[in-house]
């Protein structure tokens, strides 16, 4: 059994130290040519064959609502830095592809990003680094229902 008062000064920790690290690493959007969720999309479009995703996946790894992320989508179309068509595979779905200009956006901001995203994770050795990366994943695994 976990010790209740543990977990909870534990997850308020981890809670707290996110807020701070992701307030820092956000002033890299400020007076950029891209907002932090639109950056998101292009992480996960630009990572996908032919710098395509599946719309269920954008959603799946942002952490917004799917109507929010739908409505990020359609303005992303409209400025033109991604493009989004029927998924042949899922009469239901989507796919979205990054444009020239989205990817040339993406790129100008995220090699800063990843710098100051690494120089503020630099008060962790790599061995402490895999163990969070370990730890993280195994709390984000879906816990079995009781039903």
């Amino acid at each position: 059994m976990t010790d209740r008062r543990l977990a909870v000064e534990a997850w308020e920790s981890l809670f707290r130290a996110q807020h701070e690290v992701f307030g820092e690493i956000s002033e890299d959007f400020e007076g950029s040519a891209l907002s932090q969720g639109e950056y998101d999309v292009l992480l996960t479009v630009t990572r996908g064959p032919d710098q395509t995703a599946r719309l269920r996946d954008v959603t799946a790894n942002m952490l917004i609502s799917q109507p929010s992320v739908s409505r990020l989508v359609d303005r992303m179309v409209a400025r033109g830095l991604i493009s989004k068509c029927a998924d042949p595979d899922d009469g239901r779905g989507a796919l979205v592809r990054a444009t020239d200009e989205g990817v040339a956006r993406f790129r100008a901001i995220a090699a800063a990003h990843a710098a100051r995203i690494s120089e503020r994770m630099a008060v962790l050795d790599d061995d402490e680094l895999r163990q969070l990366r370990t730890l993280t994943a195994k709390l984000r695994t879906p816990r079995p229902t009781d039903c």
